[in-house]
């Protein structure tokens, strides 16, 4: 059985765990990975890497037949050259997961706010009181990952700013 791996946090995980990108694909047997973009900050596009050689071979004429062939390719790549060069992909997400680290500390003060999730990348999974989900929700968008338990999940970015994590943090005291 073949391992393909959505690598749309990819970054994230390589950054919060301190490894290289190989360590956490070739290294731990993985033979497909779809890198995002837009999740890295890219306008579009996801970069599909194959490591196992024994799937390469019919890779160009499968990414035609599935009408994944953009006419104008060279513009997606660009991108993709630019995110890879310098460890702009690495640098991008260390600071998502920065502005989470922040966030869930930020949030910590507030006793009414449980975190349920160890915060290890860019994510923050809490559970806050019922009353203040769509008001909050009204302001800042963000997703219900259980609804039986009403757990949130409030993600940060590669273009989250401290003062925007404040700025939350000081409306979701201001609601509570």
């Amino acid at each position: 059985m073949y391992v393909h791996l959505d690598g749309a946090r990819i970054s994230n995980a390589v950054a919060s765990l301190g490894v290289s990108l190989k360590e956490a694909t070739v290294d731990c047997g993985i033979d497909i990975m779809s890198f995002g973009g837009t999740k890295n900050g890219l306008l579009m596009g996801e970069a599909v890497l194959i490591f196992n050689k024994d799937l390469q071979t019919n890779a160009p004429y499968f990414h035609k037949q599935t009408a994944q062939l953009f006419s104008k390719n060279r513009f997606i790549a660009a991108q993709f050259s630019a995110l890879l060069q310098n460890d702009l992909w690495l640098r991008m997400a260390t600071h998502a997961n920065k502005m989470a680290y922040l966030l869930a500390n930020e949030v910590k003060k507030n006793k009414t706010v449980k975190i349920t999730q160890s915060v290890d990348a860019n994510a923050v999974f809490v559970i806050i009181p019922t009353e203040v989900i769509e008001p909050l929700r009204a302001i800042y968008p963000f997703y219900e990952w259980d609804a039986k338990t009403h757990e949130q999940r409030w993600m940060c970015s590669f273009d989250t700013t401290e003062d925007e994590v404040l700025e939350f943090v000081k409306t979701l005291n201001q609601l509570t």
